[in-house]
């Protein structure tokens, strides 16, 4: 037998665990965020994958055997206040704002992300600011926002957002990814705190997941085969996507 270690057979264990959880208690959710995914590519809609936990949006996004519909959406404010530099300049008297609000509505906008498009959305706590507000914002200006969060964590969490919502009570479709509170999952006797994240690899396994659903759904329900990438490191492939795969997309959008 190979070697191993207590920690990494714990650590093997407590992730199988947590995929059986994924699969006994979010397959229904998985198969319906699939099907929302594939309906919307059908009527033409766009799919966006914003900041998913830790960017974990990059491991489908333009990826060998993912597929072409997934497109980044992100934003930010670049602040540059050069008093603070100089601390007799420094202002100390005004609270510290984390709230955001206002430039998802802008960013939207200004991406003309609309009805019927897709967004994902994540926050594990399910109260950060910045994700709430694009989530409320999408919503009502009916875009569809698929979520992902730990239900035992964020239900333990106040709302930060002034509409006093949580993402999973604003989102169309929440998807929880059974991370425990405070996220790590392995409590060892020998480290002062817990050990292991969870939501990074249980939301990667959500996301192809779904993924497959949508494909298998596209092809066949709605009579749609969408353009699979192939390695761009691979013979061939570069030239599969240039030729064929991209310019598909940029035709049907798939």
């Amino acid at each position: 037998a190979k070697e191993t270690t207590m920690l990494l057979d714990d650590y093997r264990a407590r992730v199988d665990q947590l995929f059986a959880e994924v699969r006994e208690t979010q397959t229904e959710n998985i198969i319906a965020a699939g099907k929302l995914v594939a309906d919307a590519v059908a009527a033409g809609c766009n799919i966006y994958l914003s900041n998913i936990c830790h960017y974990m949006e990059y491991d489908l996004l333009e990826r060998g055997g993912g597929p072409t519909f997934y497109k980044p959406f992100r934003y930010a404010l670049e602040l540059k206040n050069y008093t603070t530099h100089y601390q007799a300049r420094r202002r100390t008297d005004l609270p510290e704002d984390r709230c955001f609000e206002g430039l998802a509505a802008y960013a939207l906008r200004q991406a003309h992300i609309g009805k019927g498009d897709v967004i994902f959305l994540s926050s594990v706590s399910g109260q950060t600011a910045s994700v709430v507000d694009l989530a409320y914002e999408a919503e009502k200006n009916g875009v569809k926002v698929i979520a992902f969060t730990s239900m035992k964590y964020a239900s333990q969490l106040p709302p930060v957002h002034s509409s006093g919502k949580k993402l999973y009570e604003i989102a169309t479709l929440t998807i929880d990814n059974c991370a425990p509170a405070a996220e790590a999952m392995l409590e060892v006797d020998w480290l002062d705190s817990a050990f292991a994240a969870a939501s990074g690899i249980a939301t990667d396994y959500i996301l192809w997941s779904l993924t497959s659903v949508a494909v298998e759904e596209l092809v066949k329900t709605h009579g749609i085969k969408p353009a699979i990438l192939r390695s761009a490191n691979y013979p061939g492939g570069a030239a599969y996507n240039e030729s064929f795969a991209f310019p598909q997309y940029m035709e049907k959008g798939y």
